[in-house]
């Protein structure tokens, strides 16, 4: 299994706090705020402590909004002990216009 740091999981958990719902743009908010203050995030995190439920449906909705967002692709381990192929998102300063 790949650790995650504790305080990276805290920090994808207070992005529910600051924009909680399940609509489709409370979860684009979410995954924007933890590109801007976390870094690059891969979806199998998103998934699970920033309760995104489709985090490729939320990245092509900032796309669409003009954001640019790189993916990159990474090999995770589940709990299970399976490796999973996973995207890696990485805003990219300024915007696609």
């Amino acid at each position: 299994m790949n650790p995650i740091d504790p305080a990276r999981i805290a920090g994808l958990r207070e992005l529910n706090r600051l924009f909680p719902g399940l609509s489709g743009k409370a979860q684009c908010d979410r995954l924007l705020a933890a590109l801007q203050t976390l870094g690059p995030c891969c979806t199998l995190e998103l998934r699970r402590y920033a309760d995104i439920y489709d985090p490729a449906a939320r990245k092509l909705g900032l796309v669409k909004a003009g954001h640019r967002i790189l993916t990159t692709w990474m090999h995770v381990e589940t709990e299970s002990g399976v490796l999973h192929r996973v995207g890696r998102y990485s805003l990219v300063k300024g915007r696609a216009d």
